[in-house]
């Protein structure tokens, strides 16, 4: 999923970064045009790329912190 995840968003332009938490869930941090980031859910959601049963999204000021988009261990 965190490949998946990041070659979406660099296609997207997105940059921030996707990791993989303790409990098995997912993390993904993503800046970029509001478009781009309700794309990649939307490409999320459709992928059947793994096992998804919810997506929860906390939308935030952008930081300007991220270079790129990486995954994270």
């Amino acid at each position: 999923m965190r490949y998946f995840v990041r070659s979406a968003a660099e296609s997207l332009g997105l940059t921030g970064f996707v990791k993989n938490l303790d409990d098995g869930r997912v993390e993904i941090t993503a800046e970029g045009e509001p478009e781009a980031l309700n794309k990649l859910l939307e490409v999320i959601e459709n992928s059947g790329v793994g096992h998804i049963t919810g997506i929860e999204t906390e939308w935030k000021e952008p930081t300007g912190d991220f270079c790129g988009f990486r995954i994270e261990r």
